[in-house]
Parts: structure tokens; C-alpha cells; sequence
């Protein structure tokens, strides 16, 4: 399931193609179930004419706003994507959004249909952008919010907590391993029996693992997966967490796969040990 930074990079690549230009047609799919958070009648009155002003990405949401007051949210689920494709493309059957400009087409395409569109009308942002949690990457992400959260959430395992997205929005399965592995915390671990320095350590690796994706990911303009070509460094759990055989980069010795919170995830035992 697309995270934090490919919600960032599908966002640029709209933003990038579309900036300032004006929606011509608006083509879609309205009984697609992607469109169970929209109105797809109105999308489309809204929309045709409008031009496009403006995005933000936050957690794994993309929002798009348009003149005359359109508000686009969407939500790439587990198979989405955007693209741009030129003037003449002819949509597919998984296209299920697509903005036609003087240009481009700006395609949201799903094929499993897990992703959502939502749209709003109106001068002030909606609810269903502005309730979501704070960047992890913002002021309001403190060590005394996330201790608190943890105690709340004391009998879960940390792997399961650091998935939920009112606290930490924008982390998914790659990035929660990646935080406990290089914080050194077991991801079976009960939250609420992390110690103070161990808090201040998951804190500060959610941070640094999120500024890691944006640059490496969203930063350099392509997208992963299932684009390898971006170039992640070995140091990384990421490149060894699906390897046959793999070991942790840092003792070398063998990572484990198992099921924790209804998620595969990977550790290293020899570094990440359960308490």
C-alpha cells in the first residue's frame, strides 16, 4: 500500500504536469466503488472549466484543489496510481478518474479498487482533510504526544501501533519496519513497555525514516516499487526485508518474517531483541 512518500511523489507528478491549466472534460467510471466518498455528478459540473491551483499530500491523502472552490481527495488504497498521459490516450477499463487538460490526461487508475475519491465544494478545506493527524515531520509531533499515545495503546505490539495513522499518518508496513529496526525494538514489543530513552529513540527514527523516503523517494522523481531504479542504499532494511536468506545489514546475521498485528514483518533478532 502506497505511504507518506509515494503519496508525494504521485502528487508532484500531477502538479507538475497540470499547474495552472484548465480541466476541458472530466471522464470517469461513477459506479466504480472508488467513488463511494463522492458525488461523481458533481465532481464532473465542478471540475469541467476549473483550473488547477494547488496540491498537498499529507499521510498517504493526496488533495487538489481547483478554482471555484473544488476540493479532490484521493486515496490510492493498495493498487492506485496516478499518471499523466498525453491528449490522445483513450482511457481503460481501470482508468476510473481522468482529467483531460489542453496538455495532458491526469489518470487515477486502481484495479482492485481500494482507493477513494472524495470531492468538496466550497471556499474552506473539507473535514475529511483537515482531521487528519498531524505530520509526523511537524512541531506537533513531540516525544511527549507519542508517549502518551503508547501508554494508550500499552497491550498492543509497537509494530501494530506505529500503523495507526492518528498518530503516526503516513507510515505503513515498510516504514514501521524500518523505524523498529533501526531504533532497535522488537516489533512484538507491548507499547506501553517502552522505556523513556527507547520512546525518544522511535521517535526520533519516525522522523528521520520519514525525511529518508521524502528525499529518497518523492525527491528524486521516480517511484517505488515497482520502479527500481530508485536507488536505495544497502544500509537499509528496505533492500534486504524480502530477500531469500536475508541479513540484517548491520550484524549480518539472519532477519526474520513473521506475522505481527495482521502485517508480515521483518526484524533482525541479533539487533532487535524481545524483552
Amino acid at each position: 500500500m502506497p505511504e507518506l512518500a509515494e503519496a508525494e511523489f504521485y502528487r508532484k507528478r500531477w502538479q507538475q504536469a497540470a499547474a495552472g491549466k484548465t480541466v476541458r472534460q472530466v471522464l470517469l467510471h461513477g459506479h466504480a466503488k472508488v467513488f463511494r466518498g463522492a458525488r461523481p455528478a458533481a465532481l464532473t459540473r465542478a471540475l469541467t472549466g476549473a483550473r488547477f491551483q494547488s496540491s498537498a499530500a499529507s499521510a498517504k491523502q493526496m488533495l487538489f484543489r481547483f478554482s471555484g472552490g473544488g476540493w479532490l481527495g484521493l486515496h490510492l488504497g493498495m493498487s492506485g496510481e496516478l499518471r499523466v498521459e498525453p491528449p490522445v490516450y483513450v482511457p481503460g477499463k481501470h482508468d476510473h478518474l481522468v482529467l483531460a487538460t489542453a496538455g495532458a490526461m491526469l489518470v487515477f487508475t486502481d484495479p482492485r479498487m481500494f482507493g477513494r475519491v472524495q470531492f468538496h465544494a466550497g471556499t474552506k478545506a473539507p473535514a475529511w482533510w483537515t482531521r487528519i493527524a498531524p505530520p509526523v515531520l511537524s512541531p506537533a509531533f513531540t516525544v511527549e504526544a507519542v508517549a502518551t499515545f503508547l501508554r494508550r495503546r500499552g497491550r498492543a505490539p509497537i509494530k501494530a501501533v506505529l500503523l495507526m495513522q492518528e498518530r503516526f499518518p503516513g507510515i505503513g508496513n515498510w516504514m514501521a519496519d524500518e523505524i523498529l529496526w533501526r531504533a532497535a525494538i522488537h516489533p512484538r514489543r507491548l507499547a506501553g513497555s517502552l522505556r523513556q530513552a527507547e520512546v525518544s529513540r522511535l521517535w526520533r527514527e519516525c522522523r528521520h525514516v520519514c525525511r529518508l523516503a521524502l528525499d529518497t523517494i518523492a525527491g528524486k522523481g521516480r517511484y517505488l516499487p515497482p520502479d527500481l531504479n530508485v536507488h536505495i542504499p544497502d544500509s537499509w532494511l528496505f533492500n534486504h526485508r524480502w530477500e531469500k536468506g536475508g541479513r540484517c545489514p548491520k550484524t549480518k546475521k539472519p532477519l526474520v518474517r513473521e506475522e505481527i498485528g495482521g502485517r508480515t514483518t521483518c526484524w533482525s533478532p541479533a539487533r532487535q531483541k524481545l524483552r
